[in-house]
Order: structure tokens, then C-alpha cells, then sequence
């Protein structure tokens, strides 16, 4: 088989696990990359997250800061909280907001600016911010810089006043043109939609695979296809570059669950930037999280049989992941070459990009 034929082979495939996958039918560890900053870090937190009540009517605010004596929580311009080198807060009777930031404020070193990572909306699921990650050298991605998101087709009015005041100035859409054609996107007014298709026209389908574990594979292969296809090399240098070259800008990329395409999209940024493979991991298997209810739903409408052998497409699941980064691994050795080769970022566009998108 030539080389071009397994490209193709396993382009058929990814279109199968990722269009079969969310059109329901009928009833290896590797390093960071090791480009940019190299000084000690200046801020002290090494774990701080926001996490908003389901209701919106509390946040819990949660930090570990070793070193440092007194954290304080500000929100609104006012100390709303406060603690030692570790804590845990809830913080209740803040006014109503698109979004609530948070100012951790160290007695000794930078502060961080945070927000719940998950922007709710009523036509979108799987919609959340794509920083607040910790790089492995200490410094920390930027939050309200750059979103992921599932499809926007069904967007309310409500949701593009949102996000116009959120500030969305691109939408990149990584989806098919069968799949833009049949779901068009809505975008707040003034911003700019471009195509990055990462499948392109891949032909038709031939139905689900006859097993559970034909599905996780195919999902495993889909993977190693998004790193190898020529398309979708094409439609990730456009994010990328296009991310690099407006400061970030805030712009959302997305496909259409909001997992696969756009989870390696979101898994090359961060480990870019430098985030650990571990947090990376993390922020992939969060799909399954933000995306529960949809899927218990479209599985509870199939037959049970029929619905195990679904399930693993709308799983989000390490082996799967772990496969892209493998066949990083195989084509390139590195993932610095991977950025370099297949992305045309170079040494100097990735540092950029650290510039643009890490605080501390």
C-alpha cells in the first residue's frame, strides 16, 4: 500500500468515525514542547480553578500556592474571600454576569485572573474557555482569550448578545461542507467565520461498525488521521496561524460535537504552549463531562445493542488521544517537528505565540 493510500484509507475512516459518529441512525507519553520561556516563574499558584453552581447562584473558588502565606479572592473590585497557601472558598451573592471573574491575589508574586472554564448558552453544549492550564515551566494560559465549542447552528438570539459582549471576533469551523451546509453556523454580528475544514470531501459512508470494539478503533484511527491527512494539516495551520498572528483575539474553533477535530485542535495549542500532557489529557476527557446529558439521551433512544456499539463514538477516551500523539511520534519524532513540518509553525511563531496567550 503506498504511502498515499493509507493517507487516504485513513482519511475514509475518520470521516466515518466523526460523521456516522454524530448523525445518529435510525432508531504514549511525550514531552512538551520545549520552545519559550525558560525563567523562574513568577507567579506562585500551581493548581486554581473557578467552578460555577449548575443554578450560577455560587462559585468555589479552590488554589494551591506553595510559599505563600495569604491568598486573597477578589471579585467586583472588593475581597470576597480569602486563605492560606491552599484553599478552598465558596463565594455566594455576586451580581448576575455574563461571566464572573475572579482575581487570586497572592502576598507574594503575580495574581491570576479566573473564570469557570464551561460558557453556558441555550443553543450550544460543550462551549468553554481554552486557558487556565498551567504550563509546565509555570506560567499559566490566558482565560478569555480562546474558546472551543461544539456546533452553533442552534444558537439563540440570547447567545449571540452573549458572546458579541464576550467578544468573539472569529469563528474558525472545522466541519464539512455537507455538515455547514445542513447546520449553518450563527456568529455575533462583526465577527469573521472562516473555514478550516479538517475532512474535506471525503465521499459517502458505509454505516456504523459491527462491534463496540470496531468502533473504538475506527475512533483511534480517526485520530492518527487528523495528525497525517493533508486536509486536516491545512485546516489546523489555519487556526494555528490564525490564532499566532491576532494575539489570539478571541476566537473559537469548533466542529460539530466539540470533541475530536476540535479536541486535537484545542491538544496542539496547549501543548504548544507548553501545557503538561497530563492537563492536556485532561482538558480532552472533559468532552464526556460536558457533553453527558446529550449523549445519555441519543443513546436511551437506540436499542441497547445498537447503542453499545454507538457509544464509543461519542466517547471522548485516552487510547483515542494517545493515538494522535502517537502518530506525531511515528511522522515527525517530535512534536516541535510536527508543529515545524505539518504546521509551518516555526521556533519563532511558537514563541509568539507564548507571548500572546501565557501570563507570568
Amino acid at each position: 500500500m503506498t504511502q498515499m493510500t493509507r493517507v487516504r484509507a485513513s482519511s475514509y475512516a475518520l470521516a466515518a468515525a466523526l460523521l456516522v459518529g454524530l448523525a445518529a441512525p435510525a432508531a504514549a507519553h511525550a514531552s512538551p514542547s520545549s520552545h519559550g520561556h525558560t525563567s523562574h516563574p513568577r507567579i506562585p499558584f500551581t493548581a486554581a480553578t473557578v467552578t460555577a453552581a449548575e443554578d450560577g447562584s455560587s462559585y468555589t473558588v479552590e488554589w494551591t500556592a506553595p510559599g505563600v502565606r495569604h491568598v486573597a479572592v477578589r471579585a467586583g473590585g472588593r475581597t470576597v474571600a480569602s486563605g492560606g497557601s491552599s484553599g478552598k472558598v465558596t463565594v455566594r451573592g455576586l451580581p448576575a454576569a455574563d461571566r464572573q471573574w475572579f482575581d487570586l491575589v497572592p502576598d507574594r508574586g503575580q495574581g491570576l485572573h479566573l473564570a469557570d472554564r464551561e460558557i453556558r448558552l441555550d443553543g450550544a453544549v460543550n462551549f468553554r474557555d481554552a486557558g487556565g492550564y498551567r504550563t509546565s515551566d509555570g506560567h499559566w494560559v490566558r482565560m478569555g482569550e480562546i474558546y472551543r465549542t461544539a456546533s452553533l447552528d442552534k444558537l439563540t438570539d440570547r447567545d449571540l448578545a452573549k458572546l458579541k459582549r464576550l467578544g468573539i471576533s472569529v469563528d474558525y469551523d472545522l466541519r464539512t461542507q455537507q455538515e455547514r451546509a445542513s447546520a449553518p453556523d450563527r456568529v455575533p454580528a462583526g465577527s469573521r467565520y472562516v473555514v478550516a475544514d479538517v475532512l474535506g470531501d471525503l465521499g459517502g459512508l458505509s454505516g456504523l461498525p459491527a462491534s463496540p470494539e470496531a468502533s473504538a478503533q475506527l475512533m483511534v484511527d480517526a485520530e492518527r488521521t487528523m495528525v497525517s491527512a493533508p486536509t486536516a494539516q491545512q485546516a489546523y495551520t489555519t487556526v494555528l496561524h490564525g490564532i499566532a498572528d491576532a494575539d489570539g483575539a478571541n476566537a473559537l474553533f469548533h466542529c460539530t460535537a466539540g470533541k475530536d477535530r476540535t479536541g486535537w485542535a484545542n491538544a496542539t495549542l496547549l501543548t504548544a504552549l507548553g501545557v503538561p500532557r497530563e492537563t492536556v489529557m485532561d482538558d480532552y476527557l472533559a468532552s464526556n463531562t460536558y457533553r453527558a446529558k446529550e449523549n445519555a439521551a441519543t443513546l436511551a433512544a437506540m436499542p441497547p445493542a445498537q447503542a453499545a456499539v454507538y457509544k464509543p463514538m461519542l466517547d471522548v477516551r485516552p487510547e483515542y488521544l494517545n493515538s494522535g500523539f502517537q502518530e506525531v511520534t511515528s511522522r515527525y519524532g517530535t512534536f516541535d517537528r510536527y508543529l515545524d513540518k505539518a504546521l509551518g509553525l516555526s521556533h519563532r511563531d511558537v514563541r509568539d505565540l507564548r507571548e500572546d496567550l501565557l501570563v507570568g
